[in-house]
């Protein structure tokens, strides 16, 4: 990609408020180390650059926004006025080394000046003075400079490794954003700009901050579809204007009606496709949108959801007798294979009552899922999925009459919406170039020093990590996004027979791993469940509410032994660990460290028995704040040399590479399920987890509330959590050879949990 390089354009003046950078201490003088790579290795180091907007608060308090040239090279990162590869021998204005606890947060979507930016917030987590915030043009631009970051860290830990100085690496200033540059002010000459501050060109300048790249870096954004669903089974009903559109016929469970979806391939780039959904533009959304197209922003709840207000005057189609208008809220979240999720909920708001002249309607809940596709050509292309809720007795008296009715309602109005964008993207091939992620060009002919840890994103998952009940197949060309597996009688029915066959074939036994992962010659120590009692109770029945319960691991997907060559997944065996309690605390502050806690179990006599415990702590940002604290035990000595024992005893940076969590709501409102979705989330590279070692047990206190997006989610989970029942599967991920298949670690079943039966600690 082309880096856009010329003199400085007028920066943007308003910005929200500070945020935090990362571990790098930008200091004022001297230009980075460009050239013997990072550490001194002597290795070719990789360059990430390109502009980005550094928000803050300067030393007099007020916000700014400058456009500014950021350079990532190995670990060093400088930040200049200019690009310094036009001009030669330009001093940084910041400039530091990333360290490994760096943390990169996504903040979302801000409007700064009549202008949409996606913010990043970088701190470093061991010193929260470390801070700053940088915003990007698109979204698609953000995930780019997340990844230029994750190499950076991924650099700082195999130095370490390497044994690289220690002092030299405690003694190189880490980056800090927010700090401000000591310079001598001119007060008599400055006081003009002192008076613009907070003005400025009344629209953003979208300059690109497309990342050029002096290695290759092994990054794909293929089409992974999920690795855990719900039950649907979706039926094709009827193709309108190329889109197939289906019901689901499966009994709707924790549904106020019937679902319906639209499909259709879109020729453009995820990033694209999302930003055009979410732009308010009414000049744009006429070319596609023949109904919420007079949109206006109502109000910002944060960088993930909105509200807005729309009007509707029907001149063509005779739905409504006279205007009518409706508000609702917009809330997206982006996973970690850069698929998209867009959830839109009917709303009430005070800023926005019934207007006169006007007949408020109520738009159906609907959700919108942006995927890439994996094509052999050149050309960029995405599934697009409008899905939502109607009313179970209007669409019954449809397909029992087939009237036309349907074809002047709002849900067919909404449902054409995708129809629209495949059309308007083909009219405008402007939009649908597909700038590739991070383009590297390599300065020599070594490739970047490592690569595996951090890397997340197969080009090749493109099955589910879990199956669940009631779920069946329909042809390869509908919706792979909603394609399911049910395992019945010991059968699994997949969309492709041969690949069942040969992945289960592919899996580990229960007893293969506990051969390799475990001390089989030892004795083994029995964790009997009945002994341990934690304050949520165990379930006496699969319908017995606010409880827990240890499911198996055939609900889901993991990596088979041939993953690596043909990303074959096959259906999980029993897990590894013995799920002996499950603590459900309710408490003031964030609580770490829980199993050393006086009351804990892990304290108690019988757990100082057992080899080995993992405490996996989810710690839930709410009003109070919600501690859900599971323990699994090993019934013999861990292995040190097998994968759990590196893990235990590894560093963190290996620990957040490689701990995953799998998510599967098997009932609840489908728009929670749409939300949480089922996609394998590595969790150290998603939220901030801090790791404790002691004794018999490492403890893995997972914070939610340090990613944006997480606090979204957990959010609107919260609001259903009395009505769903959620199963979780933890496990370690495999990345090389040896490690393969992989297995599961441990899994737990939370049925309907009530807060209010939360204890406080």
């Amino acid at each position: 990609m082309a880096t856009t390089a010329a003199a400085k354009p007028p920066a943007p003046p308003v910005a929200a408020g500070p945020g935090d950078v990362s571990e790098v201490e930008l200091s004022e003088a001297g230009s980075p180390d460009l050239g013997s790579g990072s550490g001194g290795s002597g290795r070719s180091a990789a360059e990430y650059s390109g502009w980005v907007y550094h928000l803050g608060v300067n030393s007099i308090g007020h916000e700014y926004c400058h456009l500014r040239f950021l350079v990532i090279r190995g670990r060093t990162v400088a930040m200049y006025k200019r690009d310094p590869h036009d001009n030669p021998g330009l001093d940084p204005i910041r400039k530091g080394a990333v360290g490994h606890t760096l943390m990169v947060e996504e903040l979302g979507r801000r409007r700064v000046n009549h202008g949409d930016v996606y913010v990043l917030r970088l701190y470093n987590r061991l010193d929260q003075t470390k801070k700053g915030e940088i915003a990007c043009a698109s979204p698609g631009e953000a995930r780019k400079w997340i990844e230029a970051f994750e190499q950076a860290k991924q650099q700082a830990d195999h130095d370490l490794m390497r044994g690289v100085s220690w002092n030299r690496l405690q003694n190189e200033n880490e980056i800090n954003l927010d700090g401000h540059r000591p310079r001598v002010r001119r007060y008599a000459q400055g006081l003009g700009k002192l008076v613009r501050i907070g003005k400025g060109p009344e629209m953003l300048l979208r300059q690109s901050s497309d990342l050029r790249c002096q290695e290759r870096v092994n990054t794909n954004f293929g089409g992974d579809t999920g690795d855990a669903f719900e039950a649907h089974e979706w039926r094709y009903v009827r193709t309108f204007n190329g889109i197939r559109i289906f019901e689901d016929i499966a009994n709707p469970k924790g549904g106020k009606g019937i679902l319906l979806k639209s499909v259709g391939v879109v020729g453009a780039n995820p990033d694209t496709v999302f930003e055009v959904v979410l732009n308010l533009d009414k000049h744009k959304r006429y070319e596609w949108d023949m109904l919420t197209a007079d949109l206006e922003l109502v109000e910002t709840i944060d960088g993930y959801c909105d509200v807005v207000y729309g009007t509707y005057e029907p001149k063509y189609l005779n739905w409504w007798k006279g205007k009518n208008d409706f508000v609702f809220s917009r809330q997206w979240f982006r996973g970690q294979d850069g698929a998209y999720t867009i959830l839109q909920c009917p709303i009430g708001h005070n800023k926005r009552p019934p207007k006169h002249g006007y007949k408020r309607a109520k738009i159906n809940p609907s959700t919108w899922e942006i995927r890439r596709l994996n094509t052999s050509g050149s050309s960029p292309k995405c599934v697009v999925t409008l899905m939502l809720e109607i009313s179970l007795s209007f669409w019954g008296r449809w397909k029992r009459t087939h009237s036309s009715n349907f074809d002047k309602s709002i849900p067919f109005a909404l449902l054409s919406q995708v129809a629209g964008l495949r059309e308007y993207f083909a009219a405008n091939r402007a939009l649908t170039s597909d700038l590739p992620s991070t383009v590297v060009k390599s300065k020599s002919s070594e490739p970047l020093i490592i690569q595996s840890e951090l890397e997340d994103s197969e080009p090749g998952d493109e099955f589910y990590d879990a199956l669940a009940r009631g779920e069946s197949f329909e042809d390869e060309d509908s919706d792979d996004d909603d394609d399911d597996a049910t395992p019945k009688a010991g059968k699994v029915k997949l969309k492709n027979v041969s690949w069942a066959i040969a992945g289960l074939a592919l899996k580990k036994t229960k007893a293969l791993v506990e051969n390799s992962e475990l001390v089989t010659n030892s004795s083994p120590v029995t964790a009997d469940p009945s002994h341990f009692h934690g304050t949520l109770r165990r379930a006496k029945s699969e319908n017995d509410p606010n409880s827990w319960s240890a499911p198996g691991g055939e609900k889901f997907m993991i990596r088979g032994k041939t993953y690596l060559t043909d990303y074959t997944k096959v259906v999980g065996g029993d897990p590894l660990l013995k799920l002996i309690a499950v603590d459900w605390f309710k408490v003031d502050e964030r609580f770490d460290s829980v199993a050393l806690h006086p009351k804990s179990l892990v304290q108690s006599e019988a757990a100082k028995k057992i080899p080995f415990i993992l405490v996996v702590n989810l710690q839930v940002p709410a009003k109070p704040n919600y501690n859900l604290v599971m323990y699994y035990a090993a019934e013999r000595p861990v292995n040190k040399d097998s994968l759990l024992g590196r893990f235990i005893d590894g560093t963190d940076a290996f620990r957040d590479a490689r701990f995953k969590l799998i998510p599967s709501i098997v009932e609840g409102y489908w728009m929670v399920k749409r939300a949480v979705g089922t996609k394998a989330c590595l969790l150290g590279k998603a939220v901030t987890c801090n790791y404790f070692r002691q004794d018999n047990f490492l403890e893995i206190d997972v914070d939610i509330g340090s990613s944006s997006v997480a606090r979204s989610i957990i959010g609107l989970v919260l609001g259903y959590v009395t009505s769903i029942v959620v199963d979780l599967a933890i496990l370690i991920e495999a990345k090389e050879e040896e490690e393969l298949p992989e297995y599961i670690l441990g899994t737990v079943r939370l049925n309907r949990v009530n807060p209010d039966s939360a204890v406080s600690i």
